[in-house]
């Protein structure tokens, strides 16, 4: 206490090179409000003037349904935020600001709501500080959006609570609060002086004085130098427990199941010295290692699964959970990076620790522990990764969708799943990868001085990072920055054209994507490793000479070392006769992706529809598991126990994927089927396609564009005692393109489509527009229009024509439960939105010349809502007819499961009517892959 008291006074005396926060802070159980008197003395450490301040408010983003908070919160299709009732959010009101003199000092919010602008009476000079005395009062949010808030275990948990000052270096860096955890803020001396209940028990990672009680309550101070933020945790157990170290102490709340506390604290200090001895000692009283922490980043994966079926050990759980969490609080409270721009640089030293930790403590480790042992598991490819395997496994997941990003993307500028995993997992890849390349001791060495030159440092830059790493070799390493972490480049090699000679061995190296990045090269006698080589600036195509060791194989990237985007093509025979054909690798429902083998998965498929009724039989395809390939395919040949009939269908697509540009990737497809739509009436489709899809450049936008053109061929074999062929349309084919443009928000969903199709007897048009809004005041109103019209149509039926509800679907394309024609019961009340949309069902229900129609629903109380249609219908020839109903729609998960009850239309009032449950209408989705969506579109 006495250095820190020196301390001040020294920087206050020399008007020193910190800011000087000063807080008195008085809880209030009841309100859940806090009262704050905040003397802030700021030091202008720049070169330039400033006429205004900037002070980070981050507590008021949860304050109304449009700041950068709530936006963000919609992107992730969640709708918590917005709706969420007045006492669960947060503000901050009553703000008072003054000068040393009291003279009142204007303020305002900036264009985000939760920063605030102070302007300055006269402009502060370099070198000169003002004294800033706040008053406010902070209303904390419920915890249930982001854990931070009243209520976090029954308590408190205080993150970016009271206001601080915004970073100057240039220019203001200013950042809205998005959940990122990355305020960007001046470090300062700060003593918070803080009154609490006296039913709670309190930590922090600031230093912590002796706490007072006093009647209802209890204080204490909270004061630390040179920090950014205080933590504080209040709850009704003493959940967290100091350990002291010989490298550094921690206070944790961290506690492994059925793991003693005895062989906690063992494993702890066996972390802090893996810590120490690769960074360095922490020179703060003591590290927060939190449960909240882990919770917003925990370890992916497996360990997600159920605790009683996790395949490792208690100490491993228990370590890899603790020092992932421990390392992201040690470089967040000492490297001072602008996180939000510079993410990837405490990403790349976290994860490159945790990758050494397991190969250093943990040596074989495989990815699903335990199981690998497992008779019938063992045999998988996934059964043989190792743990560290999954980092190249996962950041490559979101290379094959083409939704990588640049390590340098801005940390709200990504999407969920680079933002937590991906950009994470690539960061410690590439310092593994860097490592390789250097040599491991001269990376550890420049980390560590890295960290030991530069902690506690204020507007600390990746540069620093790249000149220390320069400083200790001699080989050019700006690759690394330029390339792997400036660029979305992928990397693939591939060795070509491999000959003998008696003393040498040549062979051509070819760089696929043009990513100017080194590769490894090794050579293999057997499957003993006797050379290793690498090579740079290979931006095309090179040739190479080495000697001739006895090497029988030549692979690149044989340790895979270095996250290629294929590892199929890396290896040739020296000798020439070896074959490098890939051999066929079947495998029972799915399994990770094996360079080296053709794979097909094997999976027993069910299906239900009144059609087929229960059909059975096989899904063949080669997509592994989480990657995507650009060449996929799926036959599903299967067994209908109603028509006693073989079924089934398939599909074989490629797509070409585009790094530069909107246009995102193109598919040529080929896909057909055949299935039976009425009683021994089978339809049977086959379908040449090609798409185009677009994204926008901002790739947290859900935002799509797509056109597809396809070449629909229809094939009918009819019953004649069923159905009447001279009523139907024989076989037939369609040209069709659809155009359309999709902004997939839960808070303001924008869709509209384009269709036109050209056939023998028809050609027709059609446009369809939707949108879902949700006002502030939470009513949601959903609009549609669609509007269709036939430029020729000669057919005689209306197998073609429009229809205001329950279409012909000529095309096969909708998932009806019963296609027949005359369907009835249950499955004859399935509702899907195509067309006119309309609820109600009506006898003259279809147009042979044009319809127009609109679609309304709006809530009236969470789910329930009111639905109305109105629509014009007209036929060749004759007078349009005017179309109208309403009722009530239960939207209990909007286009997957929904339930309609009309109540009045042109038919009268149906709800009088007899059978009126007949009328009911519902949405019900089956199929498996739709419903994965639902759970994983807030991700990608």
């Amino acid at each position: 206490m006495f250095c820190f008291v020196v301390f001040l006074l020294l920087a206050i005396a020399v008007k020193g090179q910190q800011h000087i926060n000063t807080i008195h802070a008085t809880l209030n159980d009841e309100t859940k409000e806090i009262s704050i008197r905040q003397k802030f003395i700021y030091f202008n450490g720049s070169d330039s003037k400033l006429n205004e301040l900037y002070f980070n408010d981050w507590n008021h983003a949860y304050s109304g349904k449009n700041t950068s908070l709530a936006k963000r919160f919609g992107d992730y299709f969640r709708k918590s935020l917005h709706l969420a009732k007045e006492k669960e959010r947060g503000f901050t009101k009553n703000i008072s600001l003054v000068g040393s003199e009291y003279q009142a000092i204007k303020w305002d919010r900036y264009k985000y709501k939760d920063i605030i602008k102070v302007h300055l009476d006269k402009p502060l000079a370099p070198g000169d500080s003002i004294e800033l005395f706040w008053t406010y009062t902070v209303k904390l949010p419920s915890s249930k959006f982001t854990d931070y808030g009243y209520g976090y275990e029954n308590g408190y948990y205080l993150k970016d609570w009271y206001l601080t000052p915004a970073v100057y270096n240039y220019e203001w860096h200013l950042y809205p609060n998005t959940d990122l955890n990355d305020q960007y803020t001046e470090i300062a001396n700060t003593q918070i002086n803080l009154i609490f209940p006296d039913s709670l028990e309190v930590a922090s990672n600031f230093n912590t004085g002796v706490v007072s009680r006093f009647p209802n309550g209890q204080s204490v101070v909270l004061k630390d130098a040179n920090r950014k933020n205080c933590t504080v945790f209040l709850t009704e157990e003493k959940g967290f427990v100091q350990h002291n170290t010989p490298s550094f102490n921690v206070l944790t709340d961290i506690k492994g199941e059925r793991y003693s506390e005895l062989a906690q604290g063992f494993s702890i200090v066996r972390i802090t010295d893996f810590i120490t001895q690769n960074l360095g000692d922490f020179q703060q009283d003591h590290l927060l290692v939190s449960e909240a922490d882990y919770n917003r980043n925990p370890l992916y994966g497996i360990n997600q699964l159920p605790r009683f079926i996790r395949p490792y050990s208690q100490q491993f759980q228990f370590e890899l959970k603790f020092l992932k969490t421990a390392l992201y609080s040690f470089v967040r409270e000492t490297l001072f990076l602008n996180v939000r721009k510079e993410q990837w640089v405490h990403d790349a030293i976290v994860n490159y620790l945790l990758i050494k930790y397991v190969d250093q403590f943990y040596p074989g480790k495989k990815l699903i522990g335990q199981l690998s042992k497992i008779w019938g598991v063992r045999g998988y490819n996934l059964a043989k990764m190792g743990f560290n395997d999954q980092y190249y496994y996962l950041q490559m997941a979101s290379v094959r969708r083409n939704d990588h990003q640049a390590l340098s993307t801005p940390n709200d500028s990504l999407t969920r799943f680079n933002q937590k995993i991906a950009n994470r997992y690539k960061a410690g890849l590439g310092l593994a990868y860097l490592a390789e390349f250097i040599g491991y001791d001269k990376l550890d060495e420049s980390l560590k001085e890295f960290y030991l030159e530069n902690r506690g440092q204020p507007k600390l830059t990746a540069n620093i990072l790249k000149e220390k790493l320069r400083s200790k070799t001699k080989l050019d390493i700006l690759w690394f920055f330029d390339e792997y972490v400036a660029l979305r480049n992928n990397i693939d090699f591939k060795i070509t054209k491999v000959s003998k000679q008696t003393d040498s061995i040549h062979f051509s190296i070819k760089n696929r994507t043009g990513s100017n990045v080194p590769i490894s090269v090794f050579g293999l006698q057997k499957d003993s490793v006797i050379s290793k080589y690498w090579y740079t600036n290979i931006d095309s195509i090179r040739s190479y000479r080495i000697p001739n060791n006895g090497e029988t194989r030549l692979v690149l990237n044989y340790d895979q070392k270095i996250p290629e985007v294929n590892q199929g093509n890396n290896w040739k025979s020296v000798n020439g006769f070896l074959s490098s054909n890939k051999k066929l690798q079947l495998r029972f429902l799915q399994d990770v992706e094996n360079p080296f083998y053709n794979q097909v998965f094997y999976v027993p498929e069910f299906k239900f529809n009144v059609n087929d009724g229960i059909s059975a039989g096989i899904s063949l395809k080669n997509k592994p598991l989480l990657i995507r390939k650009p060449f996929v395919y799926q036959i599903k040949p299967r067994f209908s126990s109603k028509e006693e009939a073989l079924i089934g269908s398939a599909s074989f697509s490629y797509q070409k994927f585009f790094n530069e540009g909107k246009l995102n990737s193109i598919t040529y497809g080929l896909s057909g089927g055949t299935s039976f739509f009425d009683t021994n009436s089978r339809f049977t489709t086959i379908t040449p396609a090609v798409g185009f899809n677009w994204r926008p450049v901002d790739f947290v936008s859900n935002r799509r564009k797509f056109l597809l053109f396809r070449l629909r061929n229809v094939f009918r074999n009819f019953d004649a005692s069923i159905i009447d062929q001279n009523d139907t349309e024989p076989d037939f084919t369609v040209f069709n393109v659809r155009y359309g443009d999709v902004d997939n928000n839960i808070l303001n969903f924008k869709r509209w489509v384009f269709d036109g199709q050209v056939a023998g007897d028809f050609t027709k048009v059609s446009f369809e527009w939707e949108q879902r809004t949700l006002f502030n005041n939470n009513r949601q109103l959903n609009l549609r229009l669609f509007a269709g019209k036939f430029i020729t149509n000669t057919s005689d039926s209306d197998f073609f024509s429009f229809a205001l509800d329950r279409p012909t679907d000529y095309l096969f394309d909708l998932p009806y439960l019963d296609r027949s024609i005359n369907a009835s019961g249950l499955s004859s009340q399935q509702f899907i939105l195509a067309e006119g949309g309309f609820k109600s069902i009506f006898d003259d229900r279809f147009g042979s010349d044009w319809i127009l129609t609109g679609n309304l629903s709006f809530n009236i109380w969470q789910w329930v809502e009111l639905y109305g249609d109105i629509g014009l219908i007209g036929d060749r020839g004759e007078s349009s007819r005017f179309f109208y109903d309403y009722g009530v729609r239960l939207n209990l998960v909007t286009d997957f499961f929904e339930l309609y009850f009309p109540i009045y239309s042109n038919n009268g009032y149906e709800i009088a009517q007899p059978n009126y449950g007949e009328r009911i209408r519902f949405v019900v989705t089956v199929s498996p892959q739709t419903l994965i969506g639902l759970f994983t579109r807030k991700w990608f």
